[in-house]
């Protein structure tokens, strides 16, 4: 696909911006500055309050990792385009867009998996919760959520190295893997074979092992008292919450790529094609700072003492 150095693409989503680039720009740019510094501040937190030194947290911690990766890989590409007048990218900066893209996204649900695994230990083992939830436990489970990630991407990844292209235009305002298979001069049967098991080991079983472990705890919390019942619930409503969002914009994202949406407004397709790299990184932090007691406490202690000084 890429033997020639000097391989383009071009984004054609961007041709219909308009005169309100600058616009679009400043949203964009004070969106990005916010979810990296969100993100920051709750690492910080977690590193520094050593009451927050628990899995939980440090699967929080990854996520908000991942977050920052995935803003980073998207946003300055996109800050860059929308004020350019040829709106082009290179073969290679292309590629690394979409290979870092790809790892957010999946790393991101096996992230939520972990999480979820973590709530129902918690909930449904307290007594044991301990003894399995080892820091060696926990930082192998973290490891092995990008490691993953990367080698089943990484297989599709070198599919697509192989396709010879007949076309440049992407109509996508940044580079993804579909929409470079789209530009083959050959069958992609294989490509698309491996993408939707790809899709269905990296999106659809993290969301059931999810599933299944909040039905477990349903059934506790419903035989529980009414306190446990309000403790559990305080516990998983951020972790469902940033679920469900990332969910349902991934699934927005994944019927664009496979099926014609022409028929919807251009503003709205650029809208839900990106909203799954730019909201979640930008409201996870927002969502557990307010619902995480521990996390907003040690938040308002810390801005409390830089008032006071």
């Amino acid at each position: 696909m890429m033997n020639s150095s000097g391989t383009t693409f071009i984004l054609a989503a961007y041709s219909e911006i308009g005169d309100i680039k600058y616009f679009y720009f400043t949203i964009l740019l004070l969106l990005y500055i916010f979810t990296i510094s969100a993100n920051l501040i709750l690492i910080v937190v977690i590193y520094v309050e050593r009451s927050l030194h628990e899995p939980m947290y440090f699967f929080l911690c990854s996520l908000s990792v991942n977050a920052i990766f995935g803003s980073t890989a998207l946003c300055p590409c996109l800050l860059t385009n929308i004020l350019s007048d040829r709106h082009e990218i290179s073969g290679i900066s292309c590629l690394v867009q979409v290979f870092f893209l790809y790892i957010y996204g999946q790393c991101e649900f096996s992230s939520l998996a972990l999480m979820g695994y973590d709530r129902y230990l918690s909930i449904c083992y307290p007594l044991q919760y301990n003894m399995i939830m080892t820091t060696a436990k926990v930082i192998m489970l973290i490891i092995l959520s990008w490691l993953y990630p990367i080698c089943t991407f990484g297989i599709h990844f070198i599919l697509t190295l192989q396709l010879p292209l007949c076309g440049k235009i992407i109509e996508k305002v940044y580079c993804a893997s579909y929409s470079i298979t789209k530009l083959s001069c050959i069958d992609t049967s294989i490509n698309n074979i491996y993408g939707l098991i790809n899709l269905v080991s990296s999106t659809v079983l993290p969301v059931i092992l999810i599933m299944y472990s909040y039905s477990i705890i349903l059934k506790i919390c419903l035989r529980s008292s009414k306190e446990s019942q309000a403790k559990a619930l305080n516990t998983c409503t951020p972790h469902l919450v940033i679920l469900i969002n990332f969910f349902i914009s991934a699934f927005f994202e994944i019927v664009q790529n496979r099926f014609d949406m022409s028929h919807m407004p251009h503003e709205v397709r650029i809208f839900l094609s990106v909203y799954f790299l730019i909201i979640p990184p930008l409201i996870n932090p927002v969502i557990y700072g307010i619902r995480t007691k521990n996390i907003s406490t040690r938040v308002k202690k810390c801005f409390l003492q830089k008032n006071n000084s």
